[in-house]
């Protein structure tokens, strides 16, 4: 008997999906690394009253989630000249993977809006889980050693703050640098620091922040988030400039960077992804949809 119902629930789904209005809003958030999303339903819209059609509605939600949210998924930033929906042109990810990473979400059950005209339903995206997803390699490449190493401390992370705009390599101009999920870090001599390649296990190469997460009043200047990733000692630099077609990579002086590469503590901090960065708030956070 349930399997008759779901089959029955199924073929009325199908026959107001053409009528129905469902639509999405939604934001993109790195400093939490989650994309949210909200999806809805007109009730009116797809011939549905309650309480009789609450069961539909859900199942119309259900289904047109993956449908809905796929266009603005497919435009997160992967690296400096990629999106998501380019790696999916170029068959460097497929459909399948990608849907499997949005049904990875976590949701809260659809609920009916106060003046019950729409039902919604919230779904959160991990985007450290999607980054997970695209690390295919299964050694890590060597980070680059140098023959002259410097004297420096063993560090417990590494803060690299660029909150304000930067010089764009090879330009005249300055930009905000901008997040996303695979940022290079260079060095001013142009030597590539640290790129996804370089991680040891499946997890995001950078974490950001504001800059206030920075400048808390306590010993270490770090909320307790920060300080629980980044550690009680970690290398505080500023960045000198900006690199890609889209500003995402990090530019460092070759003098911080050697204090990073002239050690083995401190290049695992980056094949560990200990590895932060303080962005301004504007590039941080960015609604889309309805």
């Amino acid at each position: 008997m349930k399997i008759l119902t779901t089959i029955a629930i199924l073929f009325l789904t199908a026959a107001v999906f053409a009528e129905a209005e469902i639509g999405i809003s939604g934001s993109v958030n790195w400093e939490t690394m989650r994309l949210e999303a909200e999806i809805s339903l007109d009730l009116a819209s797809a011939g549905l009253k309650l309480p009789a059609g609450r069961t539909q509605a859900e199942a119309l939600l259900n289904a047109e989630y993956i449908n809905q949210l796929r266009p603005h998924f497919m435009k997160l930033q992967v690296n400096s000249s990629s999106t998501m929906g380019d790696l999916l042109m170029r068959g460097e990810l497929s459909l399948l993977e990608s849907d499997a990473i949005m049904k990875g979400s976590t949701s809260v059950p659809p609920a009916m809006r106060p003046d019950l005209l729409k039902m919604t339903a919230l779904h959160s995206v991990s985007l450290s889980k999607a980054s997970s997803a695209l690390l295919r390699h299964t050694r890590p490449a060597p980070i680059i050693h140098t023959l002259l190493p410097v004297s420096a401390a063993s560090y417990t992370g590494i803060i690299i703050i660029a909150a304000e705009s930067q010089p764009m390599h090879g330009m005249r101009s300055a930009v905000l640098p901008v997040p996303c999920l695979f940022p290079k870090i260079w060095d001013s001599e142009m030597n590539l620091i640290y790129d996804r390649n370089m991680l040891e296990i499946k997890t995001s190469m950078v974490r950001y922040a504001p800059l206030k997460n920075i400048f808390q009043r306590n010993p270490s200047g770090l909320t307790d988030d920060l300080r629980q990733f980044a550690g009680e000692k970690p290398l505080k630099i500023f960045a000198c400039g900006v690199f890609g077609i889209n500003p995402t990579d990090i530019i460092i002086d070759r003098s911080d960077a050697l204090l990073i590469i002239s050690t083995e503590e401190n290049r695992r901090l980056l094949s560990q992804g200990k590895v932060v960065i303080i962005l301004d708030d504007s590039v941080l956070k960015y609604n889309f949809g309805d």
